[in-house]
């Protein structure tokens, strides 16, 4: 259960980031600039985004025009259309592969081939979240060094609009998600026997070892006789005949 719950909130993480990450795409608050004027009647709030730029007037109205020509929009934004729509589509792939290594799932049978799976498809996350983060950190840059330039035009000032904030947020659910990924189910080794035991001891082979020399007292027959071959044997004690009785004892 602790490999699929860091799965799944590997993916609903992702999720809720790659959704931010098309929500900063679409809407037009990249860059906000207000004018008040000296009547706030003639007041209004310009929009800039990647798409198309949008107008408020103090009344409530609102006019919004599409950039059809992406040389009208500066260097910094013309990058950010071109980044963020290939971090939506590298989070889109990674965050869908995720569905096939799942634990969860059976179109792997392999453990370490679903590992490889899912760490393949968190690092596509991670790196959809640096494709976000790079044009937002450069927009912001840029908006704030314009704001606080003295030769800018006080109507012409403009701060940081609320897809900033967004993808900022998304790049960093998208990172989270991504590493949780990644190391939710690292590859594991072969196991030898039964589940929870290590591979068995392997021993290093010396070679063949000499067997030392071992010294110590001997002991030996002693020398026996040479044999002369006389032919005939006699004992060493004579023995005595033994006496006769008489049969007048038993009558």
């Amino acid at each position: 259960m602790g490999r699929i719950g860091k799965e799944v909130a590997g993916q609903i993480i992702s999720f809720i980031g790659l959704v931010g990450v098309a929500v900063t795409c679409g809407i037009p608050m990249w860059r906000v600039t207000s004018y008040i004027g000296a009547n706030i009647v003639t007041g209004q709030i310009v929009w800039d985004g990647l798409w198309m730029n949008c107008v408020m007037q103090s009344t409530g109205q609102m006019q919004c025009k599409m950039n059809e020509s992406v040389m009208r929009l500066s260097r910094d934004l013309q990058a950010a259309r071109a980044l963020v729509i290939i971090s939506i589509v590298f989070g889109a792939i990674g965050f869908m592969i995720t569905f096939i290594g799942a634990k969860c799932t059976s179109c792997l049978k392999k453990e370490s081939n679903m590992a490889k799976v899912v760490i393949t498809a968190g690092c596509l996350i991670i790196f959809a979240g640096i494709l976000v983060l790079i044009p937002v950190c450069w927009s912001a840059t840029i908006t704030i060094t314009d704001f606080q330039n003295p030769i800018t035009v006080e109507a012409q000032r403009r701060e940081i609009g609320a897809s900033i904030y967004i993808g900022w947020a998304s790049a960093g659910l998208l990172l989270i998600g991504g590493i949780i990924l990644t190391t939710s189910c690292p590859p594991q080794q072969p196991m030898y026997g039964y589940p929870g035991y290590g591979p068995p001891p392997a021993y290093p082979y010396m070679g063949p070892v000499a067997k030392p020399a071992v010294y110590g007292p001997v002991y030996a027959p002693a020398p026996s006789q040479p044999y002369t071959g006389t032919g005939s044997y006699v004992p060493s004690k004579q023995y005595a005949a033994p006496t006769t009785y008489s049969a007048r004892q038993y009558l």
